[in-house]
């Protein structure tokens, strides 16, 4: 195995609007699998695109290009243009074709962006429409026949795109009640429960998504001892990846999160994101450390970066070109959107500027 591949391992977040020298140099070394946008990387339509391309053409291997744009608050792409409607009002308006049409149009607009693969759908069930656990209106149902028919469309409609899904977040922050982009949340429900509720959902959409995002919780019931799901070899290898079956990739969610910083160094993370079966580790925020993440990579068993590595290589044969790009066509798509804010809230509603609407948050949630 070349030392360089092992950086095909690793998800990185992007410091800026643009690629300085340093951190353009750091990338064309450590050859990352994958890159993600947020909303410190959107100026302007025709930036954007110029950004997608620099990172791909840095890449010698196709690279996974990702962002979080599944509607209302968590849309990156509203820097640019409207807002869609979240998943909570598209449930609630209760038109399945609302919700296919929102597939087809976030899969154009990011695929002239040059993304290849969008960080959704939210496969979490609401069991409390206004908990501070940080899925507040992203949630596609609060039954899991609901979350799999909506959210089950979406994910249909968008890879009918081209673009790739990621079923999030396994295997579920429904029930914690604190917000893991801060601390570690403890989830007390019992495998029963969870096979009832949460597990359901994605044992029905296991086949559908092409990769699964593993998220930062603590479950005492797989777990006795406190260990964050992303981090568990319990969760992801015999849950996952040999109960379940999946055969996607598997994302670990941000480590650079509360629930994980407060309680790891990032070495520790990284190589016990991938000894635990993860296929890539997300480091979305300390870009600058990005070297030291790529050094802790070497301290896993070679079969399981073989494992990790062909996962990779495997999901990449499925990666969509970026459409050709022209502002007209944006423009083009973003009416669709409007029309479809529209169609699902109303127009009175549709007009309203939320809190976020055209801001950068400085805790962006995904």
């Amino acid at each position: 195995m070349e030392k360089s591949s092992l950086g095909q391992l690793l998800m990185l977040g992007v410091p800026g609007p643009q690629l300085d020298s340093e951190t353009a140099r750091v990338f064309q070394n450590l050859q990352p699998g994958g890159f993600i946008l947020f909303g410190r990387n959107i100026q302007t339509v025709t930036q954007l695109r110029r950004l997608v391309d620099d990172l791909r053409d840095l890449s010698r291997t196709e690279p996974i290009l990702a962002i979080d744009q599944e509607g209302g608050r968590v849309s990156r792409l509203k820097l640019l243009g409207h807002e869609p409607p979240n998943a909570q009002q598209l449930r609630e308006k209760g038109n399945l074709d609302l919700v296919r049409t929102h597939g087809s149009l976030t899969g154009e607009l990011l695929r002239l962006f040059g993304f290849n693969l969008d960080l959704c759908p939210v496969l979490d069930i609401s069991l409390d429409d206004a908990a501070d656990n940080s899925l507040r209106g992203r949630c596609y149902g609060i039954s899991v026949e609901q979350v799999v028919r909506f959210a089950g469309a979406f994910n249909q409609s968008l890879r009918k795109t081209g673009v790739l899904t990621c079923g999030k977040h396994f295997p579920g922050y429904s029930a914690a009640g604190i917000d893991p982009h801060l601390e570690l949340p403890r989830i007390d429900r019992t495998i029963e429960q969870l096979e009832e509720v949460e597990l359901a959902v994605f044992r029905a959409l296991v086949e559908e998504v092409s990769s699964i995002m593993v998220c930062h919780a603590w479950y005492p019931a797989f777990d006795p001892t406190k260990t964050p799901a992303s981090l568990s070899r319990s969760i992801i290898r015999n849950l996952l990846l040999n109960d379940l079956r999946f055969g996607g990739l598997v994302i670990t969610d941000d480590l650079d999160m509360g629930a994980i910083i407060n309680q790891f160094s990032l070495d520790e993370a990284v190589e016990r994101a991938i000894r635990s079966g993860n296929h890539m580790a997300m480091l979305c925020h300390r870009v600058a450390l990005a070297e030291n993440a790529f050094s802790a990579l070497s301290g896993a068993p070679r079969s399981i970066l073989d494992k990790a590595l062909n996962a990779i290589d495997e999901s990449k044969k499925h990666l969509a070109p970026p459409a050709p790009f022209s502002e007209r066509k944006f423009q083009e798509l973003n009416k669709q959107v409007w029309n479809l804010r529209v169609a699902v809230l109303g127009p009175e509603k549709a007009s309203e500027r939320s809190p976020e609407d055209g801001k950068r948050s400085p805790v962006e949630i995904y």
